[in-house]
């Protein structure tokens, strides 16, 4: 598999950049939309001066669509706020679009418009329940839409075993679903358990099944535990342990470089 994933063996630290509503959906502040703009700026660049390897821009809101769309102007919102970070940084630093829950086309559009690298999709394949309602792919659509836009170079992320997918029924193992996922298309898989243990057994059934595939990490990596987790994955997301005041806080530079340095270490 080409491309920056699997790049020199490079373990990837991908942050994530939270976004307050945007316009088009329900809980947007009238108003906000430049205060959020900026701050996901700075998030960006405290991630790409700290030493990351990209960001995750990813909308957070308290209710969205299970449908495969956006609010026109909520993914128009997402473009800007992806081309102003594209400007703030450089073509070294990857940029993730992820318009949630599983807006994937949009997704693509934006990246491949505004200057992303690539998406995460919440559901490339099989189906998955949430408190919004059932998340159904559509894998074909998806990878139609990519290349209709001339957009293969954008690489797909496939959650597979997450805080926000997890296969509908338990009738696929995780490493099942990372098979599929990469089948249809997927160029990595991301995934991950609040226990460690559980996490590197997931990891490493991946592993098997699907070897060559980059696993990145979908969350629980914090400090404390990267130097283990990201012995055995190939890159992580990594959220709230960077963010000051947690969760969906701005992005500190000087914790995104103590967590870069110990990953830096693992390379040695």
């Amino acid at each position: 598999m080409d491309g920056w994933l699997t790049a020199g063996g490079r373990k990837l630290v991908l942050g994530m950049v939270h976004l307050s509503p945007l316009p088009g959906t329900p809980f947007h502040e009238d108003g906000s939309f430049g205060r959020t703009l900026d701050t996901a700026v700075r998030s960006a660049r405290a991630l790409y001066e700290g030493g990351a390897d990209g960001c995750l821009i990813q909308t957070v809101d308290r209710v969205y669509t299970v449908d495969e769309e956006s609010d026109p102007a909520r993914t128009v919102a997402m473009g800007l706020i992806t081309r102003a970070v594209a400007e703030a940084t450089d073509e070294r630093f990857h940029i993730g679009v992820q318009l949630m829950r599983n807006a994937l086309t949009a997704s693509l559009a934006v990246a491949k418009v505004a200057g992303g690298g690539y998406i995460r999709a919440g559901a490339l394949v099989g189906q998955t329940l949430t408190a919004h309602g059932m998340v159904r792919a559509d894998p074909l659509r998806v990878m139609e839409y990519r290349r209709r836009i001339g957009a293969e170079h954008i690489q797909i992320i496939a959650e597979i075993d997450s805080m926000h997918f997890r296969w509908f029924d338990g009738q696929k193992t995780t490493a099942e679903v990372a098979r599929a996922a990469r089948a249809v298309g997927a160029d990595a898989v991301s995934l991950c358990h609040p226990d460690e243990d559980t996490a590197l057994d997931m990891i490493a059934s991946v592993r098997e099944a699907a070897p060559g595939l980059p696993v990145i990490l979908a969350g629980h990596t914090r400090h404390e535990n990267a130097a283990r987790l990201m012995a055995a994955a190939d890159g992580a997301f990594v959220g709230t342990c960077l963010e000051r005041d947690g969760w969906g806080g701005e992005i500190d530079r000087d914790r995104v470089a103590e967590y870069v340095g110990i990953v830096r270490r693992l390379e040695r």
